[in-house]
């Protein structure tokens, strides 16, 4: 079946980094445009950047911009977001999305806490 599995999130200080991973099976991921997306607490989910399936093109938020970089391994079937500067309004549950012109998957979603 098809599965989307985050991993990498955890708790880093004000200025630090992290990079996720998930890691994609079930489907044909070379196909797919891969996103991450981002859930604030009383916030709703927001784009934080996506890839397209050749990895060709990107597109980042704006806030996320110059800070965050979307990268993908189409071998490993494994899409990457490095995420630089990190800022506590940064803190949320990071989501990984599969999406083609016909499906879209979703990740259970990694915790980033970013706090001193």
């Amino acid at each position: 079946q098809v599965q989307l599995v985050e991993s990498g999130g955890g708790v880093v200080q004000p200025g630090g980094s992290l990079r996720l991973s998930c890691a994609a099976s079930g489907f044909t991921f070379s196909s797919y445009a891969m996103s991450w997306y981002r859930q604030a607490p009383g916030k709703e989910r927001e784009l934080v950047a996506r890839i397209t399936s050749s990895g060709g093109s990107t597109n980042y938020a704006d806030s996320m911009k110059g800070r965050f970089t979307i990268s993908r391994d189409n071998a490993k079937n494994t899409v990457y977001l490095q995420m630089n500067s990190l800022k506590p309004e940064d803190t949320a549950v990071y989501y990984c999305n599969a999406q083609s012109s016909v499906m879209r998957y979703w990740g259970k979603g990694i915790l980033v806490t970013v706090s001193s």
